[in-house]
């Protein structure tokens, strides 16, 4: 069973102390992948043994130094001593810095993933429970025709597996790292080292580095994390409209104890969505970010550095909270099956207009003409506060084509939910049975 969510292993991906241990473990594989040429063999291993991090100590280091690599650098070489000379032999900075980004970012990918098939699963499930549960569906607002509530979670789920697919993608496509020299040339240090030090990594090299990776794998990634922000915000949006005192069919759960307003004792707001349409706008901002940052200057700069030093964290971390987040709303998600009811019969039929016109056509009728007849009906059903099945019943112009029972049958909900088991295989066709 997938962890629901642990928030602990993704704060800790992005901790300076990760970070400073991702970049010595660049660093030695590099080191392993030189040894029996000019770097003595055993050479990784014995720095591995006598170097600890310490962050506190680096950053010390760092306020003389002004370079963050150069102060890592000197820090393990105060506790290793001579055998550290063997590290960053023919590297540039970035060689270690964005080796180690993409180990982080691909853990932290892969801790989303987790997070993807848990909301998935949960789902699934609600969708099965409520699958024929027939409700009214809306466009622009508006009643349009009968749907299911099981078709809203199912079509939740579809979007989210496709989600898993594009983030499977990005997160392979990430995973590259490069030991490719000051300007990705090879120029002191060769093919063969980067091949065997990112091999040991579980990383690919980059198929034609400059000084750095490319940033157009990043703009991929952090724009998939986009994606699923906004459609997190999707339902979240749903949920906010379900809960609304006029329509009501559905509301987050509520605690004992819990308190909605401090001045109306009698809200229940739904606070969670509320909080997650919010946390949507944060991430695609990010996404946004990464994408100026594929512009750089020549073989590259800096102005990329900053930016991924607040969005990697804080768009991870936020995606894999949201996730967990939403999970929840949706396991507790509370249905007004009553209500559901009451709003399908709202209009009083007028929700099945289209099947009118639709059986007039097949009975002869121009489309136009068909269109004009159920219109007229249907305008006045609303204007006169009228039945719309009575109105049509009484129009003599209908009454011409359809006859009585006709009419009747034109407001069979089954004939709207009929392929409702169709689409679900669709949808959960990659489930097993």
């Amino acid at each position: 069973m997938i962890e629901r969510y642990s928030r602990k292993e993704m704060v800790e991906i992005w901790s300076d102390r990760t970070r400073y241990e991702s970049w010595l473990e660049v660093e030695l594989a590099v080191c392993r992948a030189m040894e029996g040429d000019l770097v003595p063999v055993g050479t990784a291993d014995r720095i591995r043994l006598e170097a600890s991090i310490d962050p506190a100590r680096i950053a010390e280091i760092e306020t003389e130094t002004r370079h963050d690599v150069i102060a890592f650098l000197s820090h393990i070489e105060e506790q290793a001593g001579g055998p550290a000379r063997w590290l960053h032999l023919g590297l540039t900075s970035s060689d270690v810095l964005d080796t180690a980004f993409a180990l982080q970012l691909k853990r932290a990918g892969e801790l989303i993933l987790d997070g993807v098939e848990v909301l998935l699963c949960t789902l699934a499930a609600r969708a099965q429970e409520t699958k024929t549960l027939a409700m009214v569906g809306r466009t622009h607002g508006i009643h349009a025709e009968p749907t299911t509530v099981g078709l809203v979670f199912g079509g939740y789920y579809a979007e989210l597996r496709r989600h898993t697919t594009r983030l499977a993608v990005a997160v392979r496509d990430i995973a590259r790292g490069k030991i490719a020299g000051a300007v990705g040339t090879y120029a002191n240090v060769g093919p063969e080292v980067e091949k065997i030090a990112l091999s040991s990594l579980g990383l690919e090299p980059e198929t034609c580095a400059t000084q750095i990776v490319p940033r157009d794998r990043h703009a991929h990634y952090f724009s998939v994390l986009a994606g699923i922000a906004g459609t997190i915000e999707k339902m979240s949006v749903q949920v906010r409209h379900w809960q609304r005192t006029e329509v009501g069919e559905a509301r987050e759960s509520f605690g004992k104890g819990q308190k909605g307003s401090s001045a109306m004792p009698h809200k229940r707001n739904p606070i969670l969505s509320e909080n997650l349409t919010g946390l949507a706008r944060l991430v695609r901002s990010y996404a946004s970010a990464a994408l100026e940052n594929v512009a750089l200057w020549h073989e590259r700069d800096i102005s990329h550095s900053s930016v991924e030093r607040v969005i990697a964290p804080d768009a991870t971390t936020l995606v894999h909270f949201m996730l967990a987040r939403m999970e929840s709303v949706m396991a507790g998600l509370v249905l007004d099956e009553a209500r559901i009811a009451t709003n399908l019969q709202h209009t009083g039929g007028l929700i099945f207009s289209q099947r009118v016109m639709l059986d007039l056509v097949r009975k002869g009728l121009a489309r136009q003409r068909a269109y004009e007849l159920v219109q007229r009906n249907a305008m006045a059903a609303q204007d006169d506060h009228k039945t719309f099945a009575d109105l049509l019943a009484a129009d003599s112009d209908v009454r011409k084509v359809l006859s009585p029972e006709e009419i009747d049958a034109c407001f069979d909900l089954r004939i709207h939910l009929q392929h409702v088991g169709l689409i679900f295989e669709r949808i959960f066709e990659d489930q097993p049975a």
